[in-house]
């Protein structure tokens, strides 16, 4: 078996982990609750909202635009509290449970992966 093979089984088998699936929902609906947000109070378009709660919630930050309200700057303070743990525990679950299945691919194949 081939390694982008055991790669894809990994994948499916991972986003079939209830728990997985619980976290991925969890970060869709909180980055979805800020899009909104940023949306209305900072009266940004809804790309521009959805960009910018994404690269709050993972920390990149590119610093091209920022909350220009009070609201807005207090409600990224929380966001960022709450969401950077929500997100690195969902990432962290969904690397160990993806290395999990990818252990158990290739210990039952038997072959090198390469």
């Amino acid at each position: 078996m081939n390694l982008l093979r055991i790669y894809w089984q990994g994948m499916v088998q991972t986003f079939r982990n209830p728990q997985v699936r619980k976290l991925l929902v969890l970060i869709f609906v909180t980055i979805g609750a800020a899009t909104v947000f940023y949306h209305f109070q900072e009266h940004w378009g809804w790309i521009d909202a959805l960009y910018f709660s994404v690269i709050t919630i993972s920390t990149v930050g590119y610093g091209d635009f920022s909350p220009q309200t009070p609201v807005g700057k207090l409600f990224t303070v929380g966001y960022i509290l709450c969401g950077l743990g929500m997100f690195v525990i969902t990432t962290a679950t969904f690397a160990e449970q993806f290395i999990q299945r990818l252990k158990q691919q290739i210990a039952q194949n038997r072959e090198p992966p390469c």
